[in-house]
Formats: C-alpha cells, structure tokens, sequence
C-alpha cells in the first residue's frame, strides 16, 4: 500500500501542471502533438546504426514472433530456445550473449519491459506483434539517453496510435499447424479532442517440444487526450498472462538422438506468468522549438516456474528427476511419482521521468539539445520451494511449506530493492552538412540485497546482507556528414554499462553462513562507424564497422554472476534493398532485401574466473559463448497492383560456441552442455493479399519451410530449433 501512495503521490505535480496549463487563456497556436519513438524526428543527424521495421513491413512479410521480425536486421541474433512465440525472448547484439536480452534495453514506448530493469533484466515479455506499429532498433551513441543496459542495443517496440478520425479498428484470426491459433481485435474512437482505444489477444498452441503447449492472453487500453493545442496527455494500461508447459532444462544427448522434441516431464512443468501495466505521459509543446514531456510508468509481474529436471542428461546421457532420483530416468510416468522446485517470484517497478528538448543558437550554432531525468524504484522477492511429494506439483501445497527448514521446505528466499537516479543531456551542433552530438549520462543507484532463506536454512549473517553502490558516468560522442544527397556517414564512440545483478541462486552450507558476492557493473567502450544511403533511385543500403571493448565482462556459471575480465567483438554489418519496380517505374515490382552480419572476432582477452563443472572457465582467446561469426538473411520478393506480397527468405546462422563454463567437460560427457551448436540454413515464405479497395486481407506464411533439423542452444541442455510452423490467416480493417 505503502508503494502505491508513493507511486500516486510522484503523479500529483504532473496531474496539477496538466490542470493548469489547460486553465492558461493565453495558448498559442501550434500543430497537433504527436507522439514518435525513441528515435528523432531528423533521421539525418542521427550519429550512429539503427534499423526501423515499420508496420508496412510487419504487415507483409508476417512473421511468427518477434524472431522472425529481427532477423532482418543486421547485428541482431535471436535464439528461439525453450519456447516458439517469444515468451522468452534471447537476443544477442553485436556477439554479446543472448540468455534473455539481459545486454539488450527492450522496451514499449520507451519503458522498460524486463522482471526488473536493474535488478533481473530478464525478457519473459514481448509487446505482441499485433500491437505494433513499427519497431525500432538503436546500435549507436545514442543509447546514452536510455537506460539502464546502454552496451548491446535498443529495441523499443512502438505501439499503434489511437485513432483520431472517428470508429476504427481491426479484427485478425490466425490458425496453423502445432495446433496453434490467434484472435485479435482492436476498436478504438479518436477526434479532435483525443480518443480511446482497447485492444484484446490470445495465442495459443504447441511449443517447440512435446507437451510444450502454451496460452497467452492479453488486454490492452489506451487514451489520449488533447488538454490543449499544445498539451496531450496519454495513458495505457495493460494485463498480460501466461499458461504455459515449458521445461527450462534441455536434453541429454542420448535423450536427444532419440527424440529431439521430448520433453519427459513436460505435461508438469509450468510456466505462469501474469504482468499488470500502467503509463501516464504528459506532452506540453512549450513553443515551435521546447517540449517538456514527463511520463510515469508502473509494473507488477508475478511469475512461477515449476520443473522436475534441474539438470540435464547426468544419467549416462539421460536426465533424472530432481529430488527423486530413485525413480531413475525421467519419463512422463515416473514423473507423475515425483515433486520438483517451485520458483515462484515477485517483481514491482515504478519511475517518473521529466525531459526537455529544444532548439538553441549557443555560440551562434543551431543546435538540438536533449536534457532529462528518471527516478526508478524496484522490489522484488524471490522463492523456491522444493520436495520429492508428488503433492509438490501444486503450487499452493508447495507454498505451505513456507518457512519450513531443509531439503523439503522453503529452500530460497531472496529480497532486492532497487533505488536508481538517472541524469542525462545531449546537445546536436547543426553545422552545415555536419551535426555533432557529444552527450552524457551518470547512473547512480544503490542495490540491496538480503538473503533471509538459503538451501532449506534461515540466514541472518552478515554476509547475508549486501548493499552495493555504484555511481557511473557515461559520456558519449557521435558525428553525422549529410554532403551527398539521401546519405550520412557516422561515426560515434560511447561508455556502455549494465549494472551489477544479484545472484541467481544464493547457496550455504548450513544457516547463517550465506554471502552475497559483489559484482562489479559491467562497462565497455562502443566504438563505430558507418554510412546509411538512398542516393541511388530504388536502392538503399547501410554499412557499419563496429567495435566493443569490455572492461570487466560478466558471465554467468551455475545461477551466480562473476566478472569475466576484458573481452572485445569487431565485426561488420551490411543491409540494403533494391526496388525494381521503383528503378524501372513500373508497377510491378520485384524486390530483393538482405543483412548480412561478420563478427569476425569475438573473445575473451585473458584467462578469468573457473567455477565451472570441472573447474573450467575463461580462457585467454576463447571465442564468447553463442557469438556467431555469421548472420545473414536473404530476401526476394514480388509486389503485384492488385494488392498481392509474395516472398522467399533463406537466414543462416554460422557455428556457435556454447557457454564459457561448459566447454572443457571432459571428452564423451553426455548432458549435452558442451560441444558446437552447428551452422544451420532455414528457408521461409509469405503472400499476404490485400484486394485494391478491399478492407480485408488474407496471409500465409511459413517458418523453416525445409522442416531442418537444427540444435538451437546447449543452456541447461540441449534443444532443437522449431519445425516447419505454417499459418495463415484473415484482418479485417474497418
């Protein structure tokens, strides 16, 4: 109750200025306010690589999820891992390992979408699909404006406006092989005065494995009112929830050449994840060149993981069940004998962020000038409940052990919170054809973290509490050259930063002897330089020459976090599109698009910490764990005037290593954690058809066309790339 008073009580002053200005008789005729992105509204001055998937794009190439709207876009690498409709999503920019976007700052018009962003930036949530306008991808210097993880990228997910010219909306069913199916609608009243807009989804089907089925549900509203010609204030609020069956820990070896798709003890591992949404965003367009936009945003996540497997193949290739290892080898009926951990956990997060950005002539320049400020509060708590009773695959009946000591009981209880002062300001020096933007931005913030259960046993030591403070400034410097027609070359350098994560999982040998390790923020030095280009008729194209240098990487061995030391990637991104049809001024077009990504060097750059299985670890020249040195998709396509999309892809992905404390197992293990991912080529296809004057739209669209065999990822065990998915389906727009 506490937190909410707190949370309603940083909205007052913004309510009160609402009421004020739209009291004020003076205002000043100005255009409507409109509500963009993180990216600006001059494209051309932009200092750094960034990608736009627009809805236009979305709408026909029609992908599955979010791996298929990404793997376009160069530098990006998507793991589809456990599940198949990104409710998990794994992505990886620039050869930074992907496990859960932790290095990448996703976001929903410009709020944060992980657990907890300092605390457990973990991305068990994606904005759906059918929600977008158009996503935007930020690889360059200005990532300083965001925060906190300012190393691997941006990906900020733009949702559709309300309407604003009376009754509009749409309706989508989809339906596929794996049993999967999709309804949408979306109905929404906009004029002059502002609007109102609800929208409502549920996918369901089969995931990736056996067993694996999932059910996600999720209601939206959005509102937008026009206080005055200069003022808009816009709300949202949104519930999400997820059932699904998805077993965390992969395969054994033996148990994957026998099937790569089982999953033993899928039909009782559970995956429930229920998210509450609010954000609140004032615009006031002070005159022609200010604007003073304050937003506040609230999360509440709760989600529980239950699963009977805590590791993979450690029975001659083969898994067994945790806490029953007397039932030997894992299979669906055994695993109906036996209980398993609960991970139920808790996440809260609020922040209130005023910024202002207007033009200025300091020193007779004519500049664009950003400065900005974001107050973040989060609290998380975090379980475990473990025990071999078959009564433990209720949650409920789990959690009655609360507080109840040993190897059946209450194992985990973890308490974080998160207090964190974000400071920015950038300035854009428009001189001639050049535009220069040196910025900066200080994160300070204090992370405490109190460890009242560890292994089955109550902890009170003082090792057991950790408050860690940290204060980092990080200054960012890009160019842009715009002396050839439709073109910009950049350049840019800026100091990245993830903050320090909390243990995982906190382990002791008995009560009171637990201790908190002190992880150090991981900070790196992002260098690049490239040039983005319409100057041919029909043809567009970019080019970036990257460079990361970390100072103290963090990596991750059996659910605790370490610094890893210096590492670096270098490589460089291609992307472009041909237009024929624009060439040739016909109508008729056919099209051909690709990215192609070499990160042709990606290591660890001295020997580092050794907590793994055999008392392995970082190498000095190790390659970093799932860096492919190649990406590349390749596009063709075949636009007809009558309304008709259709085209054929190829993505392909080049050899991967898996996680750095796995390789050096010793030769002929069998849970599956070490060993290459192998290289692997997948071919895709859509038509999406949409008669001239017609209001509907009919799509078919098809994933790993070839049905490939293909291993995705050795985390927890080994797992097998989704197969053939096809769907298709029917929107109609009204």
């Amino acid at each position: 109750m506490r937190f909410k008073k707190r949370v309603i009580a940083s909205l007052l002053p913004l309510v009160f200025a609402q009421l004020a200005y739209a009291a004020d008789p003076q205002s000043i005729e100005l255009k409507a306010v409109t509500v963009t992105g993180i990216l600006p509204d001059k494209l051309e001055s932009v200092p750094g690589s960034f990608s736009v998937v627009d809805e236009k794009e979305l709408e026909a190439r029609r992908p599955f999820s979010i791996k298929e709207a990404l793997n376009t876009v160069p530098g990006v690498h998507i793991v589809t891992g456990e599940d198949s409709m990104s409710l998990g999503l794994n992505i990886g920019v620039r050869g930074l390992d992907p496990r859960r976007s932790s290095r990448t700052l996703l976001m929903e018009d410009g709020v944060p979408l992980f657990l907890a962003p300092y605390g457990d930036p973990a991305a068990h949530f994606s904005t759906p699909l059918q929600r977008l306008q158009r996503i935007e991808v930020v690889k360059g210097s200005g990532q300083i404006l965001y925060g906190p993880q300012t190393i691997g990228g941006m990906i900020n997910f733009v949702t559709k406006p309300v309407p604003k010219d009376g009754f509009a909306g749409s309706v989508q069913a989809m339906a596929g092989n794996n049993d999967f199916t999709g309804l949408h609608a979306n109905v929404g009243y906009g004029g002059e005065r502002g609007g109102i807009m609800i929208d409502a989804l549920q996918n369901k089907g089969d995931g990736v494995r056996d067993n694996h089925d999932f059910d996600m549900q999720e209601f939206t509203i959005k509102g937008q009112l026009n206080l005055t010609d200069r003022q808009t204030l816009i709300a949202k609020v949104g519930h999400y929830e997820e059932d699904s069956h998805v077993t965390e820990t992969g395969l054994g070896v033996v148990e994957y050449n026998e099937d790569r798709f089982q999953a033993p003890t899928g039909k009782n591992d559970v995956f429930k994840h229920k998210r509450q949404s609010a954000q609140l965003q004032h615009i006031f367009q002070i005159d022609d060149t200010t604007k003073l936009s304050t937003q506040a945003y609230y999360v509440d996540t709760e989600r529980a993981s239950f699963r009977q497997i805590n590791d993979s193949g450690t029975l001659g290739g083969r898994s067994v069940m945790d806490r029953c290892e007397g039932l030997g080898v894992a299979t669906e009926a055994n695993a109906e004998q036996c209980g398993g951990r609960w991970r139920p956990r808790e996440y809260t997060y609020w922040g209130v962020e005023p910024r202002l950005d207007f033009q200025h002539n300091l020193f007779g320049i004519k500049s664009d000038a950003v400065v900005g400020f974001r107050y973040h509060k989060e609290d998380i708590e975090r379980n475990q409940f473990r025990g071999a009773d078959p009564r433990f695959q209720s949650q409920s009946y789990a959690e009655s052990f609360f507080g109840v000591n040993g190897g059946t009981g209450h194992r985990e209880l973890v308490d974080i919170e998160v207090e964190a002062k974000s400071y920015y300001a950038q300035n854009t020096f428009n001189i001639g054809n050049w535009a220069l933007t040196p910025g900066v931005r200080v994160e300070d913030l204090t992370i405490k973290t109190d460890v009242k259960r560890a292994e089955g046993q109550p902890q009170n030591n003082a090792a057991s509490n950790l408050t860690n403070n940290q204060t980092e400034v990080l200054p960012g410097f890009g160019v842009a050259w715009n002396g050839i027609q439709n073109t910009t070359v950049f350049a840019g350098v800026h100091k990245g930063f993830a903050p320090p994560r909390p243990d995982r999982d906190i382990f002791a040998t008995g009560a009171n002897n637990a201790v908190v390790s002190k992880v150090k923020p991981e900070t790196s030095t992002n260098w690049e330089i490239g040039v983005r280009s319409k100057y041919f008729k029909g043809i567009s194209f970019e080019s970036t020459l990257f460079h990361t240098a970390f100072d103290d990487i963090v990596v991750e061995a059996n659910g605790s976090f370490f610094n890893g030391g210096e590492s670096e990637q270098t490589g460089v991104e291609l992307a472009g599109r041909v237009d024929f049809g624009t060439i040739y001024d016909t109508s008729h077009n056919v099209y051909l698009m690709g990215s192609y990504t070499n990160l042709f060097n990606a290591e660890f750059k001295k020997d580092g910490p050794k907590p793994g299985l055999n008392g392995d670890g970082i190498t000095d020249g190790g390659r970093l764990p799932y860096a492919p040195r190649h990406l590349a998709s390749l596009n063709i396509g075949y636009q007809h005037p009558i309304g008709l999309d259709a085209r054929f892809g190829v993505d392909y992905v080049s050899e991967q290593q898996p996680d750095a404390f796995a390789r050096a197992l010793a030769a002929g293990n069998l849970t599956g954690l070490s060993g290459n991912i192998p290289a692997y080529t997948l071919l895709n296809a859509s038509v999406n058809f949409k008669p001239v004057g017609s209001k509907a739209t009919y799509f078919l669209s098809a994933h790993n066309l070839a049905d490939k065999e293909y291993l995705v990822s050795r985390r927890d065990g080994m797992f097998a790339g989704r197969e053939r998915q096809i769907f298709g389906g029917i929107r109609y727009d009204f």
